[in-house]
């Protein structure tokens, strides 16, 4: 399994008249959890792209259970249940708050997919190399 944790400061922006972080923004936390998991691995998606391919978001699940609020400070831990071997690739989100309390959990799909033709295709061997070592035992 691989599990990344990245911090983000709710800031004013994020919220509705409430002070409550509005719902359409958890789907940016999923996809900054994300970037920064890619990160750790040795990749950006920008190196991804320019291997020709593109990860499109075929399907994202949100479950709601305790309000993030502004100026607090939300910890975004992402992770890979299991190994990629085919053209899908799946993302876990959990995002707490400075007190540890479970604030929302989420779960986001994206395919693999060659920049040129659009069609799936399996996830980069280069990819599947730096992600194996997590996965074994």
């Amino acid at each position: 399994m691989f599990v990344t944790e990245t911090a983000i400061r709710i800031h004013y922006a994020l919220t509705d008249q409430m002070g409550v972080v509005y719902y359409g923004h958890y789907a940016q936390f999923y996809e900054i959890g994300r970037t920064e998991a890619i990160r750790q691995i040795g990749y950006t998606y920008k190196e991804i792209e320019a291997m020709g391919i593109i990860m499109p978001v075929v399907s994202i699940n949100s479950k709601f259970l305790r309000p993030a609020k502004y100026d607090d400070m939300i910890t975004v831990r992402t992770t890979l249940k299991t190994l990629p071997d085919h053209h899908e690739i799946s993302f876990f989100s959990e995002i707490f708050n400075e007190a540890g309390k479970l604030l929302n959990t989420g779960e986001v799909v994206l395919y693999f997919v060659d920049a040129q033709t659009m069609r799936r295709r399996h996830i980069p061997e280069q990819l599947r190399e730096k992600l194996a070592p997590f996965f074994e035992g």
